[in-house]
């Protein structure tokens, strides 16, 4: 007798809710699946939607007997379906996403089928966090400015979505001034379980921001995935993925006096990063992992990417339920959570031994030392005491004889100090310690350095509510750190202008300034193009460099600055001691913020009420737009698939190094008139100061291909420059990478690209492969990718080749002037295959290298097959449409 899901329903007695059932995973291992109480929890999240959503087609028993059989070391091969209840997005990707489901419509719609039928069908949350630029800071009124400035500019993007929120039933969005994505995430969307039909499930969800692993922080399992993912998975396709490796984390001993969660998560990104656990699950046990609060959890779990991890998920336990209560759940949801994840055998943190991981790492919370990283990766910490040493080496040789003296600026000087949203805004702990730290530096008679730009772009409107209840607004304030915004800024490139002086006196001297940031990011040009250094730290330091005003400082040695009565003051006189913590924790902890803010969410929003809001499933769009194009992704697409043709005779578009990261690729902030992005908008009218940032033009193709690999410090090592050069052959004239794609392309010539390690990492930037897609890149040659930016390529029908071990672009003494054949049937492309790179030199020599395909999974195979994600739904899509039109 065949498997039978129901056969695994059993009671789950929750008061208010006595007829409700969940689908029992300890009953799989009475069955004999599997021992499935030592699996790792995210896992058993993943088996669980398996069991739940078993249907004999795209969810098969065979799935369920190979995920419940799990071992942590065993081969990883067959592919799971995961069927996830629900997806979030900013603006920054739900924008482009949008647009390309409205082109399905129009696509649809010219195909004969019903365009309203092209529908989420998982909903989805979309949180505009993404569009604000700090313009105006360190006054009253930047918040106000800085909004009015945004609606001006984005007043067609978000009428857009607008429109959207009324064409599509499953969609929901949170406007402008809301809060960041994860933070609303984990205030606001996240439930932990959900209730439907009767049934009790695990809450989960994947989000297209890369960031998204922050929710793991109170047990609900999530990762990043790109927009094009994404719209497959709201169109009812699974979720594909190979059942990963799971690395067990172990945190014991307790943190030191003073140390903070940043400290902390600094010190886990360099531990992993070193791990290397790039693609593999993450999950967090033992006595310090039980002590740590929620917020701290969901600060360690939102820097995933930045160590490389997929997911990194806390257990749920009793500190959950604690993090729930004070953001507004009510009893019967808590209530239902607990009896869930007790029926599971799923409550409390594991200690050693009890879950089987593939591999262990153990962290002793007690060796965590105040830290900052940069300064460009966020992997790079450096102890607090060792920065001074360390930015005097990064500085040129002539800064040490630099006088700190006077109003000039000098190599070293912080120019942006900025408390910025995502990582530490969503702890209340950090918070109240950066507002506790400005209350004691103002009573003391301190103030920022004059040379800085201070801002503060809190995650949530949450934020502001109990730093106001406390009173520690207005010491903020005085330093300079008003709220100037309520999303993603500084941390994703911006950060707005610096006052025209310090710019001039940053490019006169040719200085090396720099910026702290309480962020995840610190990508060279991602902060500011003027600023060649950027360190992450906590918010109470990034309080305590704006009014030391340089970088090479030691704050255990060297004083922030003299009071009024000329007494020094230095750092340790202004921390915030445990006493003064215990008397404002209770004040953020007060669920009344939450609710507060989150009733009011849209409403007396008269930016957002004034915006007009188009009608219709079908979306019209204006020709004229500069803002908003038609994708082109569908144009063409028919129910036949055209072949792709052989890679021979390709040329190379850039050669890249090693960590060559998505905002290289395809830069998110300010657009400059002299980028080809920058001279397209030139021509069509708009003046450089009403460019936006890329990340608000997304969903205009032209503007956006024109972008591909124009980041100013890209490096391709085909010419001797930084910035968007190439060489093109076989003339070697030199001109942009954007010039010398439009010519191959006219000649024919395929394009091919080359990277070494970690290719694509950092955001989940869709844009990062359909920018190279537009521009004709057929495969990009690298030493290793980035997982999800991988997974981006296949989705638009790049393909990903991986060099052997030890080779690179440079140990094969590539230049630029060769061409390369790749073998292989481009249309039948299968997971596990070897192709081989033939590089025909100018004197006439050919070498061959093996290459790995890196179609990883049979649904990739399909996708790539398609062209890309997009192609595939809509084929899927005309199929049944044609079926059914065949037997109608």
């Amino acid at each position: 007798m065949a498997f039978q899901p129901t056969d695994t329903l059993r009671p789950l007695p929750i008061e208010g809710s006595p007829d409700s059932r969940y689908y029992s995973l300890a009953v799989l291992e009475e069955m004999g699946l599997g021992k499935i109480s030592r699996l790792p929890h995210s896992i058993r999240v993943i088996l669980e939607s398996v069991l739940r959503n078993l249907n004999g087609s795209s969810v098969q028993e065979h799935h369920l007997r190979q995920l419940a059989g799990w071992q942590p070391n065993g081969e990883r091969s067959g592919e799971v379906p995961f069927v996830v209840s629900r997806i979030v997005a900013p603006d920054s990707s739900g924008v482009p996403l949008l647009a390309d489901l409205a082109a399905m419509r129009d696509a649809a719609a010219e195909l004969g089928m019903v365009p309203g039928d092209i529908e989420p069908l998982v909903p989805v949350d979309l949180v505009v966090d993404h569009s604000i630029i700090v313009e105006h800071a360190g006054s009253a009124n930047a918040l106000m400015l800085n909004m009015e400035i945004e609606y001006e500019r984005n007043a067609e993007r978000y009428s857009f979505l607008k429109w959207a929120a009324n064409a599509f039933k499953a969609f929901r969005i949170f406007p402008p001034g809301s809060g960041i994505v994860h933070q609303v995430n984990l205030e606001n969307l996240a439930r932990g379980v959900h209730q439907k039909g009767g049934v009790t499930y695990f809450d989960s969800l994947v989000g297209t921001d890369s960031h998204t692993p922050m929710v793991n922080g109170i047990g609900v399992l999530g990762w990043g995935v790109g927009g094009i993912e994404a719209e497959a998975a709201m169109l009812g396709e699974p979720m594909y993925l190979v059942a990963p490796d799971v690395i067990g984390v172990e945190l014991t001993g307790a943190p030191a006096p003073g140390i903070v969660a940043t400290d902390i998560v600094l010190t886990v990104v360099q531990a992993l990063r070193a791990k290397k656990v790039v693609g593999k699950f993450v999950e967090f046990f033992g006595p310090g992992a039980a002590a740590l609060p929620a917020p701290d959890r969901a600060t360690i779990s939102n820097m995933a990417p930045e160590y490389g991890a997929t997911a990194a998920f806390f257990p749920v336990d009793a500190n959950t339920l604690d993090y729930l209560r004070a953001t507004g759940r009510t009893k019967a949801e808590i209530a239902a959570l607990k009896a869930y994840f007790q029926a599971q055998g799923m409550f409390g943190m594991p200690t050693l031994g009890q879950i089987d991981y593939t591999d262990t790492v153990h962290i002793d919370l007690g060796a965590v030392v105040p830290s900052v990283a940069g300064p460009s990766r966020p992997q790079d910490r450096i102890a607090l005491g060792e920065l001074k040493e360390k930015v005097r080496g990064l500085l040129p040789q002539e800064a040490s004889a630099a006088s700190g003296s006077g109003q000039a600026l000098r190599h070293g000087d912080v120019v942006l100090a900025a408390i910025t949203s995502c990582t530490n805004t969503s702890n209340p702990r950090l918070m109240l310690a950066a507002g506790i730290l400005a209350r004691k530096a103002v009573e003391k008679g301190l103030k920022a350095a004059a040379h800085v730009k201070t801002s503060f772009t809190p995650g949530s409107r949450v934020v502001t509510s109990y730093l106001q209840a406390t009173g520690l607004d207005q010491y903020l304030d005085t330093l300079g750190f008003n709220v100037a915004g309520y999303g993603c800024a500084t941390c994703m490139g911006n950060s707005g202008p610096l006052d025209a002086g310090i710019l001039d006196q940053i490019k006169d001297g040719n200085l090396t300034v720099a910026a702290v940031l309480s962020g995840n990011r610190n990508f060279e040009a991602r902060i500011h193009q003027a600023i060649k250094a950027n360190f992450l730290m906590s918010p109470p330091l990034v309080v305590a460099f704006a009014i030391a005003g340089r970088a090479d400082f030691d704050p255990a040695n060297d004083a922030l600055g003299a009071g009024p009565d000329g007494k020094m003051v230095y750092l340790a006189d202004l921390w915030p001691t445990a006493e003064e913590m215990a008397q404002v924790m209770p004040v953020a902890q007060d669920p009344k913020h939450v609710l507060a803010v989150y009733a009011q969410t849209g409403r007396n929003n008269e930016l957002w009420e004034a915006l007009p809001a188009p009608k219709g499933d079908l979306f019209v769009w204006d020709d004229g737009s500069t803002y908003l194009k038609r994708p082109p992704f569908f144009d063409g697409v028919t129910l036949d698939i055209p072949s792709k043709g052989a890679i021979k005779g390709a040329r190379a578009l850039a050669i890249l190094g090693d960590s060559v990261t998505t905002d290289h690729i395809n830069p998110g902030g300010s657009i400059p008139p002299e980028s080809e992005s920058g001279k397209f908008l030139i021509s069509l009218g708009v003046e450089p100061r009403d460019f936006n940032s890329y990340i608000s033009r997304r969903a205009h193709d032209r503007v956006m291909v024109r972008s591909s690999f124009a980041n100013v410090r890209i490096r391709n090592l085909m010419v001797d420059e930084v910035g968007s050069h190439t060489l093109h052959q076989p003339d070697g004239q030199r001109m942009s990478i954007f010039e010398a794609a439009v010519k191959y392309t006219a000649e024919g010539v395929p394009m091919i690209v080359f990277a070494g390690e970690e290719y694509g990492n950092g955001s989940s930037r869709d844009w990062a492969a359909k920018g190279p897609s537009l521009l004709g890149v057929r495969a990009v040659i690298a030493r290793g990718f980035e997982r999800i930016h991988r997974s981006n390529l296949v989705g638009m029908g790049i393909l990903p080749l991986e060099l052997p071990e030890g080779v690179s672009a440079q140990t094969l003494g590539l230049v630029g002037d060769e061409t390369f054949d790749v073998t292989g049937d481009m249309d039948d492309v299968r997971t596990g295959q070897v192709f081989e790179l033939v590089i025909h030199r100018q004197d006439g020599t050919t070498a061959k290298v093996p290459l790995r395909v890196r179609i990883d999974s049979a649904i990739e195979e399909a996708y790539f097959r398609n062209g890309g994600i997009l192609p595939y739904v809509l084929r899927q899509r005309l199929a049944r449409h044609v079926s059914g039109a065949s037997h109608a």
